[in-house]
């Protein structure tokens, strides 16, 4: 019954539909023809169809705790044959009893006695009979339903509409994608705001002029995006839109599918699940980036997300540089429910927690560990080749795991991130990038930026200070809440 977030049917189908609109036509809506339909009525008619869908689901889930509390009639039936019992062992009383007016005075007293502690004995062997009921109903189920109260507004119909474009079927739709995808589209709200409605007024006055282009170019800019992939973006479009006029609804899908490509690129040459925890066997992701851009707080999301998508996880603490770094990963153990390998002693070795977490995880069959790296400035050359260190232990004790290096960046830091990203990038061997903080930020754009300048793909997304809010990346819905009114 989990659901596996990190191999998301549509964010392997979402890849599928980018060449056949180069080759066609611009606009995303000619890829999911075969299961959306432009017609408003069709598409309010699908988000409906999944509405029901999820709240059926949700009623399936809270039946079970309803036959659960039927089990305590057993116990009824099981106290019952034991006071049966103990009107048999009273029974064998009543023949000594008939017995008695032969026996002598002391002889009858001793009978009496020896029949009131039967008595005793058999309303003591009753009385335990409650505890036993209250003992079958100690385990409680309700802690693992987990009702999720869900709106059917604007939010839920564009969710709908987003994971229909993609080939989704009304039945397969889950409350958690839901759910996601609006907390992703509020939070790139502030960017959208900045960006979407003017240049829908710029490319609506017709074919684009050198002030318009200048204006687009300058919008880019102000969210982030970064002087190459900019201008990647601005050549791409003039050579559609300077050779025909086209409506501004025509000009944001195609500017849509220029950044899907944009973002898909790193990912061009390899298999779309290649990147998830693979069953039974180990995968060590190994997470880095500087103080303050949230890398422990990511361990706990994703850790928690593992666990929620049915994976044995453990995390390993091995920044022991910072203070108070080991406890407050061992906090977001506890609240995801995941293990932590922590060395006891102060300003211990990270490689030696590394060996000792790698140690721990091939005796626990674990089939994803997470290991904390301490924040470091890209200018610290010791702590930079301690990461070196880390991945010569990797090599070594784990030759066949599958090994991910992770920086996690500040969208809130901008273009200031990319510096860390490209020394990172040269110590670390990353492998990809985790985004976070972007509900906080108007400069959601960064994320093209680390794609364009770094060719770094970028594999997690965060957009809020809850454990639910980091999942995967999607190109397609990514774009799709940035350039969505």
């Amino acid at each position: 019954m989990a659901f596996n977030w990190f191999r998301r049917p549509n964010s392997e189908s979402a890849e599928v539909p980018t060449p056949a609109t180069q080759e066609e036509t611009p606009t995303p809506e000619a890829t999911p023809s075969e299961t959306t339909i432009p017609d408003t009525a069709d598409l309010l008619a699908f988000a409906k169809a999944a509405y029901k869908n999820i709240q059926e689901k949700q009623v399936e889930t809270e039946t079970p705790v309803a036959v659960e509390e039927e089990t305590p009639t057993t116990t009824e039936e099981v106290t019952a044959p034991v006071a049966e019992i103990t009107e048999d062992v009273v029974t064998p009383t009543e023949p000594e009893q008939i017995e008695t007016p032969a026996l002598s005075f002391l002889e009858r007293a001793e009978a009496e006695r020896e029949a009131k502690q039967e008595k005793l004995i058999a309303s003591a062997i009753e009385t335990p009979a409650p505890e036993t009921e209250i003992a079958i109903t100690e385990p409680e189920p309700r802690p693992e339903v987990e009702v999720i109260e869900l709106e059917f507004d604007d939010g839920f119909v564009w969710s709908a509409e987003v994971l229909a474009a993609q080939g989704r079927k009304a039945e397969d739709i889950s409350i958690e994608e839901i759910t996601w995808l609006k907390k992703l589209r509020q939070g790139l709200d502030k960017t959208r705001r900045n960006i979407l409605n003017q240049i829908k007024s710029i490319v609506g006055q017709g074919p684009l002029n050198q002030n318009a282009v200048n204006e687009i170019e300058a919008l880019l800019l102000q969210a982030d995006v970064g002087v190459e992939a900019t201008d990647y973006i601005i050549n791409a479009l003039q050579k559609k839109l300077l050779a025909e006029v086209t409506p501004p609804e025509e000009a944001i899908a195609y500017l849509k599918q220029i950044l899907r490509d944009m973002l898909d690129a790193p990912l061009a040459n390899k298999p779309p699940s290649s990147f998830a925890p693979t069953k039974d066997t180990l995968t060590i992701w190994l997470m880095t980036g500087v103080n303050g851009a949230g890398k422990t707080t990511t361990i706990g999301k994703l850790s928690h997300l593992a666990q929620k998508s049915g994976y044995n996880c453990l995390i390993g603490a091995a920044d022991t540089f910072r203070a108070a770094a080991v406890e407050q990963v061992k906090v977001w153990g506890q609240r995801s429910g995941v293990e932590v390998i922590a060395n006891p002693g102060k300003n211990t070795d990270p490689a030696a927690v590394v060996f000792d977490a790698i140690t721990a995880a091939e005796a626990r069959q674990t089939e994803l560990l997470l290991i904390d790296t301490a924040g470091r400035l890209q200018n610290k050359k010791n702590l930079m080749d301690e990461l070196t260190k880390i991945r010569r232990i990797i090599a070594k004790k784990a030759p066949n795991a599958h090994v991910e290096s992770l920086l996690v960046l500040d969208a809130t830091l901008g273009q200031n991130g990319l510096r860390q990203a490209e020394v990172f990038s040269q110590a670390a061997q990353l492998s990809g990038v985790v985004l976070t903080k972007l509900d906080g930020t108007a400069k959601g754009g960064v994320a093209l930026a680390v794609v364009q300048q770094l060719g770094l793909p970028i594999r997690f997304i965060g957009a809020g200070e809850g454990i639910e809010d980091l999942r995967p990346f999607s190109s397609y819905e990514f774009v799709e809440a940035l350039l969505s009114g």
